[in-house]
């Protein structure tokens, strides 16, 4: 699917997890900024889900991103990840969803011209640029961190 949207990258299969953003961060060597954190959260009137790209060095402001999107959110839980995504929290990539999502892109993750992103499971990744990300994406970008 990369190859195929002109992001020439390999997935990296890691012996140490990658489920959190530190442990990714560790295992490949880079900085924790550059992780994206693909995290997906559920409208908590409309039940729609909203995916957010976060920089692993940072913590998504509800009540920001509540604003933004026009109604409280919550965090979704396993099966509903699983229902919209396709994947398993941990392990869930910036796209290659299983249901079209609307996406926030936490503008901190443009500071970095290198970053890393879950490739479907706690223990493979990728390598993107953030012009890649903003290719491959449709998504607002926004001040969402704390």
């Amino acid at each position: 699917m990369l190859r195929a949207q002109g992001v020439d990258c390999d997935v990296v299969e890691l012996p140490a997890s990658t489920r959190t953003a530190a442990e990714a961060a560790r295992a490949i060597g880079c900085e924790i900024g550059q992780i994206v954190k693909s995290l997906v959260f559920r409208g908590r009137e409309s039940g729609a889900p909203i995916l957010v790209l976060a920089s692993g060095a940072n913590r998504v402001d509800e009540a920001r991103m509540a604003a933004l999107v026009g109604e409280p959110i919550d965090k979704a839980n396993a099966e509903f990840v699983r229902q919209h995504a396709g994947f398993a929290i941990g392990g869930v990539p910036p796209i290659g969803h299983e249901r079209p999502m609307r996406t926030l892109i936490d503008s901190h993750l443009l500071a970095h011209g290198e970053l890393w992103a879950a490739a479907g499971t706690p223990h493979a990744v990728f390598r993107l640029t953030v012009d890649d990300l903003r290719r491959l994406v449709v998504a607002e970008i926004a001040d969402i961190a704390t």
